[in-house]
């Protein structure tokens, strides 16, 4: 059987079994998601199940592959972000120390020379960004951190749209012979996916900032080891179009709030999901529009891989135009009533 079969069949089992003892755990240490003006359920739900992603994670990959210094550091800086999640379960932390803890998680990347080394030109060769890797590669890891953690607003979305894009990148991995990426996004998609059984609507249990940052900080470091296996210019690309969805949802609440003169850290009920529940759409309709958008979206990553410059570069020109005028259609820039919360 093949490694990265056994990597996701391993996270997929023991995500699905461990996320009942960890809904017992954040119910005993008070980690209770409460309703309120901005969030769409109405009863005391327990939150933390990133920890069951986590746990599941870390387990399919220690079984199913060698611990290299680039895996280390992996899961080490994976672990860094997992404490910023849980502590803002447990007690919400300000926007500013959260954003910190991003950014401590995404130097662990650094320090163990995981780092952008390049950046794709599609009008001829990469961009070598030399004394510019470090600070890129800290925003690239935060970005995709929070893109991830600013879609968890739906039940069974963020884990749904994560399986998504840890497939496209699986099979992008396995076009190309990239082995280790292949197992790593096989791992994370087994755990998002086995957790999704108690996250679907009626969700039991909500994954939290623990598992929402955890998913994003994966998918853009492993994205990162992709990009510094391959020669392919395409490489940074594929996660970017396979996560356009919470990547564009949030470029529009940024201009959304940007445009309205409210601070763009400042949450608003103007993100898609809010959008798509407004027009009438219930919870499980919104996210399985959701994931068909997401699929659509991975299938143009991996078409990206099977085509010339020329129209990789249509493609993308095709999708933007799409997502812009989607969103004028469903109004994601249309100013809406600030809420007050420590999340976006």
């Amino acid at each position: 059987m093949q490694t990265y079969i056994v990597a996701f069949s391993i996270a997929l089992a023991v995500a699905y079994f461990i996320t009942p003892r960890v809904m017992d755990l954040a119910i005993k240490v008070g980690a209770l998601d409460a309703p309120d003006e901005r969030k769409v359920h109405t009863g005391m739900i327990p939150r933390m199940g990133g920890l069951a992603i986590y746990a599941a994670f870390v387990l399919a990959v220690l079984a199913s592959m060698h611990v290299s210094r680039e895996i280390m550091g992996l899961l080490v800086g994976g672990t860094v972000i997992l404490i910023v999640g849980i502590m803002d379960d447990l007690k919400p932390l300000p926007a500013k120390v959260k954003l910190l803890g991003q950014i401590v998680a995404a130097s662990v990347l650094v320090m163990f020379d995981i780092r952008i080394e390049w950046l794709t030109n599609p009008f001829g060769e990469m961009i070598y960004v030399d004394y510019l890797a470090i600070p890129l590669t800290i925003l690239w890891v935060v970005s995709l951190t929070n893109t991830v953690n600013l879609i968890d607003g739906l039940d069974g979305l963020a884990a749904g749209v994560s399986t998504i894009a840890s497939v496209t990148i699986l099979l992008v991995a396995l076009q190309q012979n990239f082995w280790t990426v292949a197992i790593l996004t096989a791992a994370l998609a087994g755990s998002a996916l086995g957790f999704l059984q108690h996250n679907f609507n009626p969700a039991k249990i909500f994954m939290g900032d623990t598992g929402s940052m955890f998913l994003g900080y994966m998918l853009a470091a492993i994205s990162i080891l992709g990009a510094v296996k391959s020669a392919a210019t395409i490489a940074l690309i594929v996660p970017i179009v396979a996560l356009g969805l919470p990547i564009l949802d949030t470029a529009f609440a940024i201009i959304r709030r940007y445009m309205s003169g409210r601070p763009i850290f400042k949450p608003d009920k103007g993100h898609l999901h809010h959008r798509l529940l407004e027009m009438g759409l219930t919870q499980k309709q919104a996210v399985l529009l959701m994931y068909v958008i997401s699929g659509c979206l991975g299938l143009s990553a991996i078409a990206l891989t099977e085509v010339n410059q020329s129209f990789g570069i249509l493609i993308i020109i095709v999708l933007l135009c799409v997502a812009c005028i989607g969103a004028k259609k469903i109004g994601v820039l249309k100013a809406t009533k600030s809420i007050e919360s420590h999340q976006a």
